[in-house]
């Protein structure tokens, strides 16, 4: 269990790395164009990451509490978020 919640928490950092790589190009976007909705992707990569950091403090803080069960899911979760982020970084950045 302990292998899974630090992969988990690995790919949640590596998630909110993404997510301010995200955001700084969002605000670029939006800082050349005044457009509004690079404004509504940086409130929602704002959510993002802030599901993330609460998920690593969860992780370390209340580990006792997670089912061994529930541990896979949790890191599939994670695995494809990264996933969503980096193709969305991919799309935007084209």
């Amino acid at each position: 269990m302990e292998l899974l919640m630090t992969t988990s928490a690995t790919v949640s950092v590596a998630n909110m790395i993404v997510l301010g790589i995200l955001a700084s190009v969002f605000y670029k976007i939006y800082s050349e164009t005044k457009a509004q909705l690079p404004l509504g992707m940086i409130f929602f990569v704002g959510l993002l990451f802030l599901h993330n950091v609460i998920g690593v403090y969860t992780y370390f803080s209340v580990t006792e509490l997670y089912s061994v069960a529930l541990m896979p899911y949790l890191l599939a979760v994670h695995i494809a978020e990264l996933g969503g982020v980096l193709i969305l970084l991919k799309v935007t950045l084209q």
